[in-house]
């Protein structure tokens, strides 16, 4: 879909779906990507009216809305990090988990820093966080899937081809993004 929307948009859209579905619906808000951000109010409006919206990947970057959303949407209200670099400060104000790139490249290490959270073992999944933070970076040296399929490719998966407008990694970030997965120790 090709246009923006407003928040009353936005609300017509997730209420219009999950009418349609008995699944649990985790909004995606990625404004990164779609040029429009899930507002915390509307967030709350949404999670109070619709039964089966029951949670929001949170890819703004702002803490601070993080925190306003939990205020609105209280605790029964899922809120997912959707940004790696700032996995554990989310989990901190009360994140319940990642909608994440690195646990692609990373599975076990993530969910081992997801899991020290919830057991409120934050100097762990701190250490987690920042040993990954690099690597974190390049996954995102260009646009996401471009890295992380390359990093894939690096491992030993077919990930298959990318679609236009995507085009493969530049060889400069190749090497970056290379040089991080042997820092970690993914591969050799």
């Amino acid at each position: 879909y090709y246009n923006k929307c407003t928040q009353a948009g936005l609300s017509a859209h997730y209420t219009a779906i999950a009418k349609e579905v008995k699944t649990p619906i985790i909004m995606y808000s990625v404004a990164s990507r779609t040029g429009v951000n899930i507002a915390p109010e509307t967030a709350a409006t949404l999670f109070k009216n619709v039964d089966n919206i029951v949670g929001i990947k949170e890819a703004s970057g702002d803490i601070v809305q993080a925190m306003e959303i939990r205020n609105l949407c209280g605790d029964d209200f899922a809120i997912y990090s959707g940004n790696d670099d700032i996995n554990v400060p989310l989990m901190s104000i009360g994140a319940v988990g990642t909608i994440s790139v690195l646990a692609n490249v990373a599975p076990k290490e993530t969910h081992d820093m997801c899991k020290a959270c919830l057991d409120g073992d934050f100097k762990t999944a701190e250490k987690i966080q920042l040993k990954y933070l690099d690597l974190i970076k390049a996954l995102f040296c260009e646009v996401n899937p471009i890295p992380v399929k390359a990093a894939l490719k690096l491992m030993g998966f077919d990930t298959g081809l990318l679609r236009m407008p995507l085009t493969e990694i530049e060889d400069k970030n190749l090497e970056v993004l290379k040089a991080e997965m042997q820092k970690c120790g993914i591969i050799a």
